[in-house]
């Protein structure tokens, strides 16, 4: 069951957090402030390299509500969609997020229920996952009106309909970005060269018709 705060609204049950991210200073910082905040109880911390490696990880074990993440760290979003597929339904808030509409963008293609920037207090965060649960996403007027155009744009967007679906070796690279793997370490997993893996990057792009990395696991 989760506990749904809204401003002042709270319930008595606690929020069960899981915290993702590679440095254990931010895990146990963001962990401490939270519980401290009320109404919260952190389930778990992971660090995100690990968890980029083995997504499986963070669907087991002690259960939780929300998972916190990290968005400064590479491949964040990648690991963002990977995480959604694993743990379906759990809703995924970041923090440390850069001021621009880009990265807010980014974050709600990767499908991140909510987020806060490297400036936000915790306050602001706890506010943030709160709102997260009960359904709901805080939006400045200006990101709202870009979203609607992003919607408005992609329901005009129709892709050729034949078509190439991703090849064996495009699908093997594909899900290793949805892990969260660099180049260097997909070129090294699968025993190819860095220049081969940057060229199935570049033809996966084209054929699911998305422009980042980060977007790759989500249309997987």
């Amino acid at each position: 069951m989760f506990a749904t705060c809204v401003d002042d609204v709270r319930t008595t049950v606690a929020c069960r957090l899981l915290i993702v991210s590679d440095i254990l200073l931010y895990r146990e910082g963001v962990a401490r402030a939270l519980e401290q905040a009320g109404g919260f109880v952190v389930a778990g911390t992971r660090d995100g390299r690990v968890a980029a490696l083995a997504p499986g990880a963070l669907a087991s074990g002690e259960p939780y509500d929300v998972v916190l993440l990290d968005v400064s760290r590479p491949d964040a979003l990648a690991l963002a969609a990977t995480l959604r597929a694993h743990a379906p339904g759990v809703p995924v808030v970041g923090f440390g997020v850069g001021g621009g509409e880009s990265e807010a963008l980014a974050c709600i293609e990767a499908g991140l229920v909510g987020f806060v920037g490297r400036e936000a207090t915790i306050e602001e965060l706890a506010a943030t996952v709160r709102r997260a649960v009960a359904g709901e996403v805080r939006c400045s007027p200006r990101l709202v009106a870009r979203l609607c155009e992003r919607v408005a744009t992609l329901s005009h967007a129709h892709p050729p309909a034949n078509d190439a679906p991703l090849t064996q070796r495009e699908g093997q690279v594909a899900e290793l970005i949805a892990q969260g793997l660099s180049n260097k370490e997909i070129a090294l997993a699968l025993g190819i060269g860095p220049a081969t893996v940057k060229n199935h990057v570049h033809n996966i792009l084209e054929k699911l018709h998305v422009a980042r990395r980060g977007a790759i696991g989500v249309r997987l």
